[in-house]
């Protein structure tokens, strides 16, 4: 996944002190016996902890993914989650505050060459830097926030995408479920409290899959608050067919014709490939206008519709995988 690898974000104050820990070992590593060596041994500490802080600062910064070259599903869900220009803000804060404390080092070695007592040039350095990272300690915990919202996203890949919707209730996530190789992965978003099922199956040697969205396409465009639309928006990036699963029962609690409003609005959202599915047949016969009808709770129909599925994927969505 794009932010599996991103590791945890240090404090500043465990900067310093892993810094300053290796200064003073590097120090100790040293005969002191004239005023050279005693030099020698203020410039090491002055090296050895601005080359740790620069060496771990600029670390943070590169193991982040790119945001400019982003696939536009994990750009948009970014976007919705932390923010990518507060994150691009505060990954050019921790950027200035390396190359700012390797530039300090060089100019206190220099100074200190040429000063009486080099531990004092030595300690006023350790202020700068210390200074310095303490400036950007609220960039490193907010990347450190990010960090650990960012890597619960789910690995979704640039295969062919269904994306499941319908009420709560109708069997969506049965659905995925009976699908998928295995039961659907479920990750916890800000922006609903349920979070997305992603789910994977293969046919034909190529690696499709399953998202079941509640909380985000189960309820009517007014009741959406602007993270949930823009996360819909994320949506349409991967999505190539819907299916919109309705509960001609009403067992879902939700009456027909509310479901089918909400199908209206999804179709105006997206504008790609859809059917429309009854599902629960096995307790309900209710002619829905359906496209096809499946049981969740017995399996009947549901490969049939499977089938429909994957017949109506554009082609050029499939070519893109086998081409790779």
């Amino acid at each position: 996944m794009i932010f599996e690898k991103v590791p945890t974000v240090p404090t500043s104050k465990e900067l310093l002190d892993k810094s300053y820990k290796r200064a003073s070992r590097a120090k100790h590593g040293k005969r002191i016996l004239d005023r050279k060596s005693k030099l020698d041994a203020e410039e090491s500490m002055v090296l050895t902890a601005a080359n740790i802080l620069t060496d771990n600062l600029i670390h943070i910064v590169k193991k982040f993914p790119s945001f400019d070259n982003m696939p536009p599903f994990y750009l948009e869900l970014a976007d919705v989650i932390v923010g990518v220009e507060e994150m691009k803000m505060n990954l050019a804060s921790v950027q200035w505050a390396g190359n700012k404390i390797n530039e300090l080092a060089r100019k206190y070695v220099g100074i200190m060459r040429s000063a009486e007592d080099a531990k004092v040039v030595r300690k006023q350095a350790f202020g700068r830097m210390s200074s310095i990272v303490d400036s950007v300690d609220g960039s490193l915990r907010f990347l450190n926030i990010a960090r650990n919202k960012l890597r619960k996203l789910p690995e979704i890949g640039e295969g062919p995408t269904i994306v499941v919707a319908g009420y709560p209730n109708v069997g969506k996530s049965s659905f995925v479920a009976l699908v998928s190789s295995a039961h659907p992965e479920i990750a916890a978003y800000p922006f609903t409290t349920k979070g997305l099922a992603v789910g994977h199956f293969e046919r034909n040697r190529i690696r499709h899959q399953v998202i079941d969205t509640p909380g985000l396409l189960d309820r009517p465009l007014e009741e959406r608050n602007a993270i949930e639309l823009q996360a819909i928006s994320a949506l349409k990036h991967v999505g190539k067919v819907i299916l919109y699963i309705v509960d001609p029962s009403e067992t879902c609690g939700y009456t027909l014709e509310t479901q089918m409003h909400l199908l209206e609005e999804i179709k105006k959202e997206f504008g790609i490939p859809m059917i429309v599915v009854a599902n629960k047949t096995d307790i309900s016969k209710t002619d829905s206008g359906a496209d096809m009808s499946m049981s969740t709770l017995t399996g009947d129909g549901v490969e049939a519709v499977l089938d429909r599925l994957l017949e109506i994927i554009p082609p050029q969505d499939l070519n893109v995988i086998n081409n790779h």
